[in-house]
């Protein structure tokens, strides 16, 4: 079987699924048809749950993000961003997309999502903390990681500027209540932007949390909410049910369950998208991992996973979801040249450019991993901006709520990881590493 998506007018996707046919998916697909108007309907309403749906249609939060990330921009040559999971990744994602030597113009962002003191300390020693700016995340504002940073790093600064002039170069972004971050920035006296009381960490990428990234490289924050409205108003309309709707790549990945595959392989052929991979991984997993249902995603990158990873996937066990991100390359990069590999074993190199090898790599690891007989959808990309990753970050979101819908359980909690956290503070408490 082979299925034609069309996304945007700049995506294709093709499917190829041993023993799903096309009407199959179709079926599984429409039965999400009273979840699709559900969220139709808080859609036209303007208001409630899930919020991150609303976003994209907003742009009024925009300017005081604006605001922060030029000022940021024209004080610091480096800036910390502060987070973890949700709070980072989604960020990490659209850094990516930044046309690279970013300096003077921008300044340099690093994403301090752990609490290795190892490596915290040697990105410490590295910076100038006389040009570097500092923007911690946290949606409730009490996450163990981020507080921790942000008390060191506000230190080091203290130590090299004066307290007057940390104001222009830390913030916060938090929930609009009480917190400990929210206490932190009063006492110093920082700017702090609103996180969205109604959308979780995971799928907050396209609110500030994402955008100001993005925003203090330069980027287009109202483009990538572009791309994902052309998402919802397609996903949403009444031929939300059509192939190229997250609800058929919903359908796909529980059907694909239903017949065994309990692992979820998102590869993309695009470096700026490794990090999408693990943005996609926390969303698959947090959303769905309840209840003893779910599939386990698994983050690979293309080509450089075919030399460690593709043996197993074709002849290894038959309990794999493959979704490959291609974008076209065909024609692109440098070329390699005829006279330095005259070697006749090399003819098939001479005067290609590198972008034809990625290519033809893309295409035959699809082309295999479909002929093997593995559940396998291709997402082919025209073209990657901050347009294309919107209408992509859109439609993973909704593909997640729509397969939580059909597995009949809540996308949006995660009580399992609450248990940990307690944990964790208690041992900090009780001195546990002493």
């Amino acid at each position: 079987m082979s299925i034609t998506f069309d996304l945007s007018g700049c995506l294709s996707e093709r499917l190829g699924a041993a023993g799903l046919p096309e009407s199959t998916v179709l079926e599984k697909a429409a039965s999400l048809r009273p979840a699709l108007d559900r969220l139709a309907e808080v859609r036209k309403a303007g208001q409630g749950d899930p919020e991150f749906l609303l976003l994209p249609e907003r742009r009024a939060d925009l300017e005081p993000a604006r605001d922060l990330a030029a000022a940021l921009s024209e004080r610091c040559d480096d800036v910390l961003i502060l987070g973890t999971g949700g709070s980072s990744l989604g960020g990490q994602t659209l850094y990516a997309l930044a046309d690279a030597p970013l300096a003077p113009a921008h300044p340099r962002l690093h994403f301090v999502d752990n609490v290795d003191p190892f490596g915290f300390e040697r990105l410490l020693d590295r910076l100038d903390m006389e040009r570097t700016g500092v923007v911690a995340i946290s949606k409730s504002g009490s996450t163990a990681e981020t507080l921790c940073q942000f008390a060191v790093i506000l230190e080091a600064m203290l130590q090299a500027v004066d307290e007057s002039r940390l104001a222009g170069q830390a913030a916060i972004i938090t929930e609009p209540k009480e917190s400990p971050l929210a206490a932190l920035a009063e006492r110093w006296r920082l700017p702090r932007l609103d996180h969205n009381l109604g959308v979780g960490g995971r799928f907050s990428v396209l609110s500030i949390v994402g955008l100001l990234p993005a925003m203090l490289v330069g980027l287009d924050a109202a483009a990538f909410r572009e791309g994902a409205l052309e998402v919802v108003e397609r996903a949403l309309g009444k031929d939300g049910t059509a192939l190229d709707s997250p609800a058929a790549g919903a359908a796909l990945a529980i059907l694909s369950q239903e017949r065994g595959s309990s692992q979820s392989v998102l590869m993309p052929y695009v470096d700026r998208l490794a990090d999408f991979g693990l943005w996609y991984r926390q969303l698959w997993a947090e959303s769905l991992g309840k209840d003893g249902k779910g599939t386990t995603p698994i983050r690979a990158l293309g080509p450089v996973d075919q030399h460690s990873q593709l043996q197993l996937y074709l002849q290894g066990p038959a309990d794999k979801l493959f979704t490959l991100i291609r974008l076209e390359t065909w024609g692109q990069g440098p070329r390699v040249p005829s006279k330095i590999v005259d070697d006749p074993r090399l003819a098939y190199l001479a005067d290609r450019h590198m972008g034809d090898l990625l290519d033809a790599m893309a295409r035959a690891t699809a082309e295999t991993l479909i002929r093997n007989g593995r559940p396998t959808r291709v997402l082919t990309l025209k073209r990657l901006d901050e347009f294309i990753m919107g209408a992509l970050f859109m439609h993973f979101m909704l593909e997640t709520v729509l397969a939580a819908e059909l597995l009949g359980i809540d996308a949006f909690d995660q009580p399992a990881v609450e248990e940990g956290k307690v944990l964790a503070r208690e041992y900090l408490a009780a001195g546990a590493g002493q």
